[in-house]
């Protein structure tokens, strides 16, 4: 399997672009089915889980293809089918995002349960009940999901928690229901303002996303359009956690503070000096970090639970102690023995994980639990002494389109191995 080369010790010194959005795109390709027509993508970044929506559309009758490094060309127009194969929804935990685009389409929809990273249980209850408010009729037996909605009708639906996949897979069934939906409790993510914008793009009528209530004007006919993905707050959030833990002065390309400031707050909190513009974000790390508040996940505007282990990482070498308590996935510390491998002193109990800060990092074989674990894992190599290898990086290639480029644009000394 591929692996990861890393030798720690090297200041970070450079400027690189941020990639699309992972979490944007995966529910705007799940969209493009809405349109019957052609649509542009610019700026869709090539990732594992992007190809697995593409393998999807194409089972569905679609087309997809590649034009240049990073525009995706989708033509939807041919669908022929409802169904959706149970290892193609094993792929991927967001493929349950082309459940409400399906309905929406055609009617009817037969799906099996998604996969993705084992992070604990993340079911879609919400999603189905949704669904059933809208007038889809739901069968669930045996795994898989055999769904049929001849005619959505738009009404309230209250979610009684923010979901993002809940909150997307009800907009894009609302663009298929006739009259208005109101999706109250909604999520607030800046990727739900993205889809948005995609959809009124395509000529849908949707308002007030980025708010906890979101507005469908249904039964509008769709049309292809071009759109470009907004950049990856994640993947910024990593480079910069990236410069905090190896130190040094970095310039990240496109990059918006907006989007992740609850991850800067915390950043500068440790001693980073951070600036933004229009253009970008620039973080200068030049002293030993210091521990900081506690670190509580929670849905945006909160802290984001894919930025905690990337942080946890950046923090090994503070001076002092810090407390992480993850609030929204049950298994999101399985980096935490990898780090540890490598030196680190974390005690876990249950969803708390105490980090105190260590004098030095050591080089060790570690593998990757899951992506964002696996980005953790880079983050804390960069600032280890010798040289890390890390391996299973299926799991960092589903969400970063070359992180190992990325790095190595920022002065890492870290090498790519395709076994």
């Amino acid at each position: 399997m591929s692996h990861l080369t890393i030798r720690g010790g090297s200041r970070l010194r450079g400027e690189a672009g941020i990639q699309g959005a992972k979490n944007s795109v995966l529910p705007i390709l799940a969209a493009t089915l809405l349109t019957a027509d052609q649509v542009e993508l610019r700026g869709c970044p090539r990732l594992r889980d992007v190809d697995a929506s593409i393998h999807i559309l194409r089972d569905l009758g679609c087309k997809a293809s590649w034009e240049g490094e990073n525009v995706l060309l989708v033509d939807t127009r041919g669908l022929s089918g409802c169904a959706v194969s149970e290892h193609l929804m094993r792929e991927m935990r967001s493929s349950a995002i082309f459940l409400g685009a399906i309905l929406a389409r055609c009617g009817q929809a037969e799906l099996s349960y998604p996969g993705g990273c084992e992070l604990g249980p993340r079911p879609i209850d919400l999603h189905l009940s949704g669904l059933r408010d809208l007038g889809a009729e739901i069968d669930d037996a045996g795994g898989v999901l055999h769904c049929k909605a001849p005619r959505l009708k738009g009404r309230e639906i209250v979610l009684s928690l923010p979901s993002v996949g809940a909150t997307e897979n009800l907009m894009l069934a609302a663009c298929g229901a006739g009259g208005i939906t109101t999706i109250v409790g909604a999520a607030r993510e800046p990727e739900i303002v993205d889809l948005q914008r995609f959809l009124t793009a395509c000529g849908a009528r949707v308002s007030g996303a980025g708010t906890s209530t979101v507005s469908v004007e249904g039964g509008r006919r769709l049309h292809g359009c071009t759109y470009t993905i907004m950049p990856d707050r994640i993947a910024a959030a990593t480079y910069l956690c990236a410069a905090a833990s190896a130190g040094g002065e970095i310039f990240l390309r496109g990059a918006r503070e907006e989007h992740l400031s609850t991850v800067t707050a915390v950043l500068r909190e440790a001693g980073c000096s951070i600036r933004s513009d229009e253009k970008g974000i620039a973080c200068a790390c030049r002293d030993r970090l210091t521990a900081v508040c506690p670190v509580r996940t929670a849905p945006y505007p909160g802290f984001p639970t894919d930025a905690q282990a990337i942080l946890m990482a950046a923090l090994l070498k503070s001076r002092g102690a810090t407390v992480f308590e993850e609030n929204l996935f049950a298994n999101r510390y399985r980096h935490v023995d990898e780090l540890s491998r490598m030196g680190a002193n974390i005690r876990v109990f249950g969803r708390v994980a105490v980090v105190t800060g260590v004098d030095a990092l050591h080089s060790a074989p570690v593998r990757c639990t899951d992506l964002r674990g696996g980005a953790a894992l880079c983050v804390a190599a960069l600032a280890a002494e010798g040289e890390t290898s890390v391996r299973e990086i299926g799991h960092i290639d589903r969400g970063y389109q070359d992180l190992a480029g990325d790095l190595r644009r920022l002065g890492a000394d870290i090498l790519r191995t395709e076994n």
